[in-house]
């Protein structure tokens, strides 16, 4: 039977915009990220991050900096009463022109191959046009962008709902 997902971008959706963050001691999560995840998985989803990485690619840090910090961000979700199903993300620089990188549906893809996701029942919550983008290309028509990490041109943007912050997607994401 297909599973419904919230799909997360991780930078400026889960965690304060930091530029190339790999550092443990530089995560600082966004208020009401748990209770917002708690929130959907009450409402029956599962929740997959799907995360832009160009700081591998780019000598920023290693994949060994990046899976430990996701590690231990996953810890702490499990802390709050958060199982995520999964985390997805592309170690590409934009010039490499993979298909993982968002705007492309890659992760989107890969994640409804490996999980049988009804993408039509599932949201992505992102912080920029690319994540929407990305979402709609895979399938995923329902989106939301917070305005707690990247500058968002709201008149040029796809997105259903625009929100201050993820804990706000409780008065839009109901079933």
């Amino acid at each position: 039977m297909p599973i419904k997902i919230i799909f997360l971008d991780r930078d400026g959706v889960i965690n304060a915009e930091v530029g190339y963050l790999f550092k443990i001691q530089n995560f600082k999560f966004i208020d009401g990220v748990f209770e917002a995840c708690v929130n959907f998985l009450q409402l029956g989803y599962k929740i997959i991050i799907v995360s832009n990485q160009s700081g591998i690619s780019r000598g920023y840090y290693t994949e060994s900096d990046y899976q430990k910090l996701t590690q231990w961000m996953l810890t702490q979700f499990n802390k709050n009463g958060v199982g995520i199903l999964d985390t997805f993300h592309c170690p590409h620089s934009i010039e490499a022109d993979c298909n993982c990188r968002k705007p492309k549906p890659g992760m989107f893809n890969e994640a409804a191959t490996r999980y049988n996701i009804d993408l039509e029942k599932s949201w992505m919550i992102g912080d920029k046009e690319t994540d929407i983008t990305a979402a709609n290309l895979a399938g995923v028509s329902k989106t939301i962008l917070v305005r707690s990490g990247h500058k968002i041109e709201e008149p040029k943007s796809k997105a259903m709902f625009f929100l201050n912050s993820i804990h706000e997607s409780e008065n839009i994401i109901k079933h």
